[in-house]
């Protein structure tokens, strides 16, 4: 149960740094709507979606999933203020999942240069993090509306991307669920050989 509560924890506050890092990409870009809404934190309250950021993990773990996903309330950004028209959105999509990924590489780097040294709770921390942001990240890039992967095929794919992102089921949670579900045992495979390269295993 400890590591089910240690996994859930550690999600929230990774969907919060996957958040802020939209926030930041988009501020970069000339878009402030997020710094406006107070969204530049990683204050896990600012960020929380009762259903994505709690519900969802907390019911996974408790059936036992190997792997961990869910959500955080979307950064508001308004996507005619980016400086770059073209692969703004993408760049901001991309600015989540990247964060995650890189997350996930600092405590792999750590979790390896400290093997010897660490201590059983420790290391449970340090592969819990690379494992969950590994998972967030495969999670949010998969190419489905309204998910970070959708926005960043729709701006490769010009006006037809658009037309894609407006399709009736863009936006639907249950959509996303039943999709991912059909293709989580895919990406798990590799999320969980990506975290075992990265760990040393």
């Amino acid at each position: 149960m400890s590591e089910t509560i240690l996994s859930v924890a550690v999600l929230i506050i990774s969907a919060s740094l996957h958040e802020a890092a939209h926030g930041y990409a988009a501020l970069w870009l000339g878009d402030p709507t997020a710094k406006l809404a107070g969204r530049l934190t990683m204050n896990p309250l600012r960020h929380l979606d009762p259903l994505g950021s709690v519900l969802v993990p907390a019911i996974l773990a408790m059936l036992g999933s190997p792997i961990l996903f869910g959500w955080a309330k979307p950064v508001p950004y308004n996507p005619y203020n980016l400086t770059n028209r073209r692969w703004g959105e993408a760049l901001v999509a991309v600015a989540g999942p990247l964060s995650n990924i890189l997350l996930a590489g600092v405590f792999a780097i750590a979790f390896r240069i400290g093997a010897m040294s660490l201590s059983p709770a420790l290391a449970t921390f340090f592969g819990v993090v690379v494992l969950v942001n590994l998972a967030l990240a495969a999670f949010n890039l998969m190419p489905i509306p309204p998910l970070d992967g959708s926005k960043i095929l729709a701006s490769f794919l010009g006006q037809r991307g658009r037309a894609f992102l407006a399709m009736p089921f863009a936006g639907s949670i249950l959509f996303v669920l039943i999709v991912a579900y059909a293709l989580w045992p895919i990406i798990e495979r590799w999320v969980l050989i990506a975290a075992s390269f990265a760990l040393g295993g």
